[in-house]
């Protein structure tokens, strides 16, 4: 082992307490410095990432390949295996990414009518409702108590019984949609996301970030800005942070904006000891006594340079191109704390290539979720001794 390496791992674990420490203070200082900071900090360091990056002369939607992308993917799947092989034991394991169920719900989503004609495209071609799930998750490669975490949650939605050919053939009737709480990807391409996923594998993720000899500092802000204290998933705004068809030639962004007001107190804090996992306890108590809303956004790509395919670190400005609602995610009141429930979130695959044409993953991260997705559930599956079925929405869970 290089001598380096034990004081690497002493500096990280000191990095950890302190972060670990500032999860417990933010809910008396982040928000006021969200309102008053994030977008200014931001807005300058977009500034920078585009100022390094180079004019490609790309059209709107167009993708570039690059001749290390296949080796950079099947790093990628070759390091999250090990990693949940050091994680989880056989017929326990979890994802390898957005690890920890939070829980996963019954929904609608419910498509507007009189979409402009640049959005009626796929799924929001006409005014119709779909029946889904919707899981809701915490990081990985690990399991942690809720306040331990990084500050990071997801949100999956899986739309049922969608008519019409799809990209992925394991499932015939859905349509997946993947966001997190951050507007930019950790990675800006799946060649920095191998050198994630090695630092992560020998647990030292944040090295990854302030490594002297290859740092990612302002990817580092980035995720800074966004990754805090977490109250509740029902109550998080979530982003695709990589593009997708919008019909032919067009691409989009999509993110789930939240409606409702829900449950954030955090019992505990902030040096006591809070419910290991409050944040499904505030779900639990939020859909008992209300019923959820998301608004379903979506932006349009309008400048290839500065709205990118292939660079998940540059978040597309929106004074280009705003958000439009299209659709609202009816989250019912509902029980979802069941055994049986979890284990079918477990069990569950979600990949946003479970998709119709018009809506196909664009850029290197989604391209590689296409095989890294599928090649890793199916590890997961074959570990749990479990096989796939496609949910139909008629599942019941007691």
């Amino acid at each position: 082992m290089n001598i380096k390496t034990p004081i690497l791992r002493f500096i990280h674990s000191i990095i950890l307490v302190f972060l670990h420490i500032e999860r417990r203070l933010e809910p008396w200082f982040r928000p006021q410095l969200n309102r008053l900071f994030r977008e200014f900090i931001a807005n300058i360091t977009q500034y920078f990432i585009n100022f390094q990056r180079k004019n490609e002369g790309m059209e709107l939607a167009q993708e570039f390949i690059t001749p290390d992308e296949d080796q950079s993917l099947d790093d990628i799947i070759d390091l999250m295996a090990d990693q949940m092989r050091g994680h989880f034991k056989p017929g326990h394991y979890e994802r390898g990414g957005n690890t920890k169920t939070h829980g996963i719900v019954r929904a609608q989503v419910i498509i507007h009518k009189d979409l402009p004609e640049k959005f009626r495209h796929g799924i929001f071609s006409k005014a119709t409702t779909y029946e889904a799930y919707v899981r809701f998750s915490g990081p990985g490669p690990d399991v942690p108590t809720d306040i331990d975490d990084v500050g990071f949650v997801s949100m999956a939605v899986k739309l049922l019984d969608v008519p019409g050919e799809k990209l992925l053939d394991e499932e015939k009737m859905t349509q997946d949609f993947i966001t997190i709480c951050t507007p930019t990807f950790v990675t800006p391409n799946t060649r920095e996301n191998a050198k994630l996923q090695y630092w992560s594998l020998i647990d030292m993720p944040v090295y990854y970030f302030i490594n002297p000899k290859d740092p990612h500092f302002l990817d580092l802000i980035m995720q800074g800005l966004w990754n805090e204290t977490q109250y509740n998933p029902l109550g998080q705004r979530y982003w695709s942070c990589v593009p997708y068809l919008m019909g032919e030639g067009q691409a989009m962004m999509y993110s789930f904006v939240p409606k409702t007001e829900v449950e954030k107190h955090i019992s505990g804090l902030p040096f006591g000891t809070p419910p290991v996992n409050y944040l499904r306890d505030n779900m639990t108590k939020t859909l008992a006594e209300k019923e959820v809303e998301f608004d379903l956004m979506v932006q349009l790509q309008t400048d290839p340079h500065l709205m990118p395919i292939e660079n998940a670190a540059v978040r597309w400005p929106e004074k280009l191109s705003p958000f439009i609602s299209v659709a609202t995610v009816h989250i019912p009141k509902q029980s979802f704390n069941s055994e049986a429930q979890f284990k079918f979130a477990q069990n569950l695959k979600m990949n946003p290539w479970h998709c119709i044409p018009e809506h196909r993953p664009l850029g290197n991260q989604n391209r590689a979720r296409l095989k890294m997705y599928y090649e890793l559930s199916k590890f997961r599956q074959e570990m749990n001794q479990t096989k796939h079925v496609e949910p139909s929405g008629k599942e019941i869970f007691e």
